[in-house]
């Protein structure tokens, strides 16, 4: 059964592996930052969360257990493919990953289990990537209908997000047209993850997000910098640094309580020269340490934003 926390306003998750790369250690770190969500991304003991061995995700689901921890998004990369590959293969390669993901959710019983908004080429600037969907691959909208409606079936709730490149949503219009075109038998599973539509070329603002948020349930969120005179994303830097206006758009989501989870995510972007990232010589670069700047990012939210926690 899932475990329900107290309710105490919004609360803050982040990615698993931005606490640390082994996940034991990860699990006690979250704890540290009086966190009470995980999302589980990435690698878990070596195996994709999309397709953890029975074994894995029992032991997986005893760490967070023990350190007093509920999953609070399966974060797959179901879909995550463009969608020119054709809808036999679009459907045989990612409805089949969907079956061994929801395998593990059984045992690690998220609340949701994320699907990605898929890719396909760059449409004309100006244009609609959802009304380009519509006309050249029609079908699309009943292959996600088919994996919402599975993990709706096993338990769970379907949440489906924004990437960073190539992406068919990035604008507000483009995810009122895709849920509105999708037609889910519940609302509100539309995942905004925020610097992603920006790195897609679709600045955040408060006007923007207000126009979309009964789509939205869940909320990602994380910094970066444009140069002087740009609006394009330049920098990785954190929220307190970030060009967007970070503070009144989470504000909005919290007064609106559009996501009661918030989650934290790394930040795209070039390192910038001179920027203090937190880290230690002794780093090592295949495995960047993400847990200062996480660390670093939680306490602003918590310090700017009424009603995190």
């Amino acid at each position: 059964m899932q475990v329900q926390h107290e309710a105490r306003g919004v609360e803050l998750t982040v990615l698993s592996a931005m606490a640390g790369w082994d996940f034991d250690h990860a699990a006690e770190q979250m704890r540290e930052w009086d966190l009470s969500w995980v999302d589980l991304w990435g690698e878990i003991y070596g195996e994709p969360i999309d397709a953890l061995s029975q074994a894995a995700a029992e032991r997986a689901a005893a760490t967070l257990e023990a350190a007093d921890l509920t999953a609070h998004c399966l974060a797959s990369r179901i879909f995550d493919d463009t969608v020119e590959i054709g809808e036999e293969a679009f459907r045989e390669k990612h409805l089949a990953a969907l079956d061994r993901a929801l395998a593990s959710a059984r045992i690690l019983r998220p609340k949701y289990v994320r699907l990605i908004a898929g890719r396909f080429s760059t449409v004309s600037p100006g244009g609609s990537n959802v009304g380009a969907l519509k006309r050249d691959f029609p079908w699309v909208a009943a292959a996600y209908r088919e994996a919402v409606d599975r993990i709706l079936d096993a338990g769970f709730l379907p949440t489906i997000e924004n990437e960073a490149d190539s992406c068919f949503l990035a604008t507000p219009q483009e995810f009122i047209e895709f849920f509105d075109w999708l037609a889910a038998p519940i609302p509100r599973i539309g995942t905004w993850d925020i610097q992603n539509a920006w790195k897609m070329g679709s600045f955040p603002t408060v006007e923007g997000y207000k126009s979309m948020r009964d789509i939205l349930g869940y909320v990602h969120t994380k910094g970066g910098q444009a140069e002087r005179g740009s609006s394009d994303l330049k920098w990785n830097v954190g929220l307190a640094d970030a060009s967007w206006p970070v503070a009144q758009i989470i504000q909005a989501v919290v007064d609106d309580a559009v996501s009661p989870v918030i989650c934290l995510n790394p930040s795209h972007g070039e390192p910038k020269p001179g920027y203090d990232y937190g880290l230690s010589p002794l780093d090592p670069a295949d495995y960047p340490n993400m847990v200062p700047m996480t660390k670093r990012d939680l306490d602003y939210l918590r310090s700017t934003v009424r009603g995190i926690n």
